[in-house]
């Protein structure tokens, strides 16, 4: 299933009763086997296979009726049994892989298991081609399979989706509310839904529709105005139209095709479980909509006049991006370039502060596109910035290429003179420190999800996107929520940005206290690793709903420091006191005994103990064991996942 779950997972390998040795999908719920996406061919009526041997001297072949050899490893490949260790996997992306290891430090001393071969090739092309399959090919549902370095599957999901966590194949789910029929027409959705770009991609199978001949623009604007349509696939002068769930998704520099996916305008996040919050969350907009929509039905007429004069009368003092809509679509992969007026405008002259942090000053502000007007959070980043010139560019470009659930949506940046700003989507739930510090306690399922969807965004920023991003300062102020009480990571990239700065150095501390690594204060190289420790300080403040340094305790109270109690409540088994008469989480403690052992061994003070990322989000999620953590002042122990 994962490189870290051995359950049983999706691919088989089978010596067929007529001799054939395959590979194939295969339907976990009911084991029904789909076609082949490798055959050895050794099925022929008159010598047929008859056995798989896989020897000691690590030779694997297909033995035949006639006692002739069909070999799986090319001979020049075999290594010596005397001197390597040998082993053959079907790996959790359906590739069977031969591994080689050395026996003795003398051979190819410091090596781990090496590859010999694999086979298919090319999995994204190979697994799932047969038209009429129910698999979803290489990677889950609505996913795109492109080829690595190694030559193995990625599964990615592409802009605006992200992966579905119900799903045990791994497939990806759109982060919005997808057109349906029937609401299309009665409420003008089609004015909320833009095409956005995905080069060089196909999901080749299952279009319901073709037109031919056909413009690109003629393409994108038959699915816009199909309410059945989410992907619309353009080569050449044709167009393939496409329905939800999309399968065995490519992408490869010589398909020379372009996919065109239909998202929302505001890529809103679907709604989840809204978890129960205090009154201060709650919202009138239902009852906003409610009476807005009344008025709309019974004032149209009089609505759209006044709304004509209003137009005119605005047309000079609104926010415009008419003339500028080319350049700023708030599509996927691109960071807008707007002035100074421009946000000036966009924010009322900068009047609503939201928010101020390490890095600069939060004013909310409204922007308006082809008529939708959009809140916004406009930072102005303090003078530590102004000096950062043309690299200051290509790193706003890089941090808008970023695209995830559990991050805040980078729009765009100003670079004028000595003023630098940056846009970001505006998060109307605040932050996760009022959520978790205010009078009353989110639920036990709440906080799981917070913690869980905070992990999936580290591990983005560190292991997922283009270029690794350390973020330097993770802290609940810093961690914004959405509409949906999903978890979204704000301020990623501004470390960087900060150390293009020539007066900085790379190792003056950033951060905040109580959350910053031990090596900060050593002068030593940071690495990802300071975000696991932060990390880790704020899942123990999640779990608890209080935080690190609570002043209400004297400084002899061993409850002061949040970091320090929690490991002594884990060593003498006393998890019930971290959670204060939860019930929700004591009647959960397998699951809380895991997040408070995730935690502790995150913020270790040996980085190199540490956790990563991936490991963190795979045992946060209960893919993977966790063993007890050491003392923190332990060097002894390692985590292997």
């Amino acid at each position: 299933m994962s490189e870290a779950n051995f359950t049983k997972g999706r691919f088989a390998l089978r010596l067929l009763s007529d001799g054939n040795l395959v590979l194939n999908t295969r339907d976990i719920a009911t084991g029904f086997a789909y076609a082949a996406y490798y055959a050895s061919g050794t099925n022929d009526a008159a010598n047929p296979g008859e056995e798989l041997v896989y020897s000691e001297s690590g030779d694997m072949y297909i033995l035949r009726n006639n006692g002739s050899r069909f070999d799986l490893i090319q001979p020049d490949k075999l290594r010596s049994s005397k001197d390597y260790y040998q082993r053959a996997t079907l790996n959790f992306d359906g590739v069977l892989t031969w591994y080689y290891y050395p026996r003795t430090s003398k051979v190819d001393s410091g090596a781990g298991w090496s590859e010999i071969q694999h086979f298919p090739d090319n999995a994204c092309i190979s697994i799932g081609t047969n038209v009429g399959d129910s698999d979803s090919g290489a990677c889950g549902y609505n996913s795109i399979c492109s080829i690595g370095d190694d030559q193995k599957p990625v599964c990615q999901c592409p802009p605006y989706y992200s992966v579905d966590p119900n799903d045990i194949i791994g497939s990806c789910e759109p982060d919005f509310k997808p057109d349906a029929c029937g609401q299309f027409e009665e409420d003008g959705a089609k004015s909320e839904y833009m095409m956005t770009p995905l080069l060089n991609t196909d999901w080749p199978f299952a279009d319901y529709a073709r037109l031919d001949p056909s413009s690109e623009e003629e393409c994108k604007n038959s699915c816009l105005n199909d309410c059945s349509c989410s992907v619309v696939i353009f080569g050449g002068s044709s167009c393939w139209k496409k329905k939800l769930p999309l399968s065995n998704g490519r992408q490869d520099d010589t398909l020379g095709k372009t996919a065109w996916l239909k998202v929302t305008n505001n890529s809103f996040t679907p709604p989840g479980k809204v978890p129960p919050v205090s009154v201060k969350y709650k919202s009138n907009a239902a009852i906003t909509g409610l009476l807005g929509g009344s008025v709309c039905v019974n004032f149209i007429l009089l609505t759209a006049i006044i709304a004509l004069g209003f137009f005119f009368m605005r047309s000079r003092k609104q926010f415009k991006v008419c003339e500028h809509q080319k350049r700023f679509n708030f599509e996927y992969g691109t960071a807008h370039s707007f002035t100074y007026s421009m946000l000036e405008s966009a924010t009322n002259g900068f009047r609503e502060e939201i928010g101020s942090g390490s890095f600069g000053v939060v004013y909310k502000g409204t922007i308006t596109v082809g008529g939708n007007v959009t809140p916004v959070a406009v930072k102005k980043l303090d003078r530590t910035f102004m000096t950062v010139d043309k690299e200051f560019t290509a790193e706003v470009n890089a941090i808008g290429l970023t695209h995830h659930k559990n991050l805040v949506r980078f729009i765009g940046y100003c670079k004028e003179a000595d003023k630098r700003l940056l846009v970001y989507e505006y998060m109307s739930n605040g932050t996760v420190a009022d959520y978790l510090f205010g009078e009353l306690r989110p639920s036990w399922q709440s906080r799981i999800n917070i913690a869980q969807g905070i992990a999936r965004g580290l591990l983005y920023l560190h292991e997922e996107c283009t270029t690794q991003i350390i973020h330097c300062d993770i802290k609940p102020q810093n961690i914004l929520v959405d509409d949906y009480y999903n978890a979204r990571i704000s301020d990623f990239g501004l470390a960087k940005l900060l150390h293009l700065n020539q007066s900085q150095t790379n190792t003056a501390i950033r951060g905040t206290k109580g959350y910053v690594a031990p090596e900060w204060f050593k002068n030593k190289p940071v690495s990802v690793k300071v975000d696991v420790y932060s990390f880790g300080v704020m899942l123990l403040e999640i779990v608890c709903c209080r935080k690190n340094v609570c002043m209400e305790f004297s400084t002899s109270d061993e409850r002061a420091i949040l970091t320090d109690w929690a490991f002594d409540c884990f060593q003498s088994g006393m998890l019930d006191a971290l959670v204060n008469g939860d019930m929700e989480a004591l009647n959960d403690v397998a699951q809380l005994e895991r997040f408070v052992k995730v935690a502790l061994w995150c913020i270790q003070e040996d980085p190199n103990l540490r956790l990563t990322m991936k490991q963190v989000t795979q045992m946060l999620e209960g893919l993977a064991e966790v063993p007890s953590p050491p003392s923190s002042t332990s060097f002894s122990v390692t985590v292997q996942v």
